[in-house]
């Protein structure tokens, strides 16, 4: 899992919809043609989606942005624009997006989850839908509306049947290299694993994904030693195998290993100590430190299948006490309204989507447009919010790119 990277940036940026066209027919036989305006269109959505093809977050890395299309115009003859194209950004399964405070936004967990990143901006509408019977003749349109945009924070956490758990050099790597196909880079010295593997153990017809996590050290829990990022991907493991070197690296006993292990599993998620566990001696060959418990070497094959066939029994439990939605969490965005700020004295403005939207028309210096943009405003309540808020005729009131002064 060469160039792994568990955590990204990302700046999602929706499609500019299309402006809306001011036209009239112009026809020799028609002498007092109407509007006919087409409609811009609207622009692109990006989306986040889980593929269990994709292993890490690398394609973030240098390439944080991530831009779906605009919508073309529309035009005369009450042709529409072009609606923009959407974006499909894939990210590995397990993904956790999060807004730039921390707060939790989408919990990627299976392939084909999706989740709307940033939403595409809505298309002008073209002159010809302000036709009415007072406005025959409407000379103004509505500009696209920007789409969203935000930077998004994502992190990774491994999906896997069993996550091998102890200090570093405990074998861990050497143990996962032997049951299965994942070739992690193993020597004798501490911190070998920097970063996470994952192996597919086949055994007696069952399939197990293993992670083999990075070493952990006392305080990890803290964060000590990267020990956030390591743990982190313990937490969907279903089932835990803990290895306590034989070998008593440091002086360090296998029954002080496991407490101190147990003890920053518990610091960091108390659950994690609820979670199905094997514990077993690693290193089984050149280690005699006393210990009662199963014993295995990686090396020779000893006590191997044992553990294994102790893992299976665990995980097919786990796999049938799972529930079918388990942790997938998506907020959805609600539907902003309208609200008033005060942002000095005499000085107010309106915020929420549909206030903007309403003052997007493509010439402010019309006056059939002012005209609707005011009505537009007491329509949703602005005027009420205004009055709300304490502001007296005179007031300067910001909307979008829209100044004016508060009248009673």
């Amino acid at each position: 899992m060469a160039g792994f990277v568990d955590e990204a940036q990302l700046h999602a940026r929706g499609g500019d919809g299309g402006a809306g066209a001011v036209s009239f027919r112009r026809e020799a036989h028609v002498p007092r043609g109407g509007p006919d305006g087409g409609d811009g269109a609207k622009g692109g959505d990006v989306w986040l989606v889980a593929d269990r093809n994709v292993a890490s977050l690398l394609a973030f890395r240098d390439r944080p942005h991530r831009r779906a299309g605009d919508g073309s115009h529309g035009m005369g003859k009450a042709r529409h624009g072009k609606a923009g194209g959407d974006i499909r950004v894939m990210v590995p399964e397990g993904t956790v997006v999060r807004d730039r405070d921390g707060e939790v936004l989408a919990d990627l967990v299976s392939a084909g989850d999706a989740w709307l990143a940033a939403r595409g901006g809505r298309g002008g509408r073209g002159n010809a839908r302000f036709l009415s019977n007072r406005l025959r003749a409407p000379s103004f349109a509505e500009q696209g509306e920007r789409g969203e945009e935000r930077w998004l924070r994502l992190e990774l956490k491994l999906m896997a049947d069993v996550a091998l758990v102890g200090f570093p050099n405990a074998g861990k790597s050497t143990f996962i290299s032997r049951v299965s196909a994942a070739k992690p880079k193993v020597a004798d010295y501490p911190f070998t694993t920097l970063e996470p593997h994952l192996g597919v153990v086949r055994f007696h017809g069952q399939e197990l994904v293993v992670a083999d996590i990075p070493g952990l050290i006392e305080g990890a829990s803290e964060g000590k030693g990267l020990g956030h990022r390591f743990l982190r991907h313990i937490e969907r493991s279903r089932v835990l195998l803990v290895l306590l070197d034989l070998t008593e690296p440091g002086g360090r006993s296998p029954d002080e290993q496991q407490r101190v292990l147990l003890d920053e599993l518990g610091r960091y998620r108390p659950d994690l100590l609820e979670r199905p566990r094997v514990v077993a001696g690693s290193k089984a060959d050149v280690g005699s430190a006393p210990w009662e418990g199963l014993r295995l070497s990686a090396v020779t094959g000893e006590g191997v299948d044992e553990v294994l066939g102790r893992l299976a029994v665990l995980v097919e439990r786990a796999r049938a006490e799972l529930p079918a939605d388990e942790g997938f969490v998506v907020l959805r965005p609600q539907e902003e309204g309208v609200r008033v700020e005060r942002e000095g004295d005499h000085v107010f403005r309106v915020i929420g989507r549909p206030a903007e939207r309403a003052v997007g028309v493509t010439d402010l210096t019309n006056a059939q447009a002012l005209a609707y943009v005011h009505q537009r405003l007491r329509r949703l309540g602005v005027d009420r919010a205004l009055a709300r808020a304490g502001a007296r005729e005179g007031d300067l009131v910001h909307v979008g790119g829209l100044t004016f002064e508060y009248q009673l």
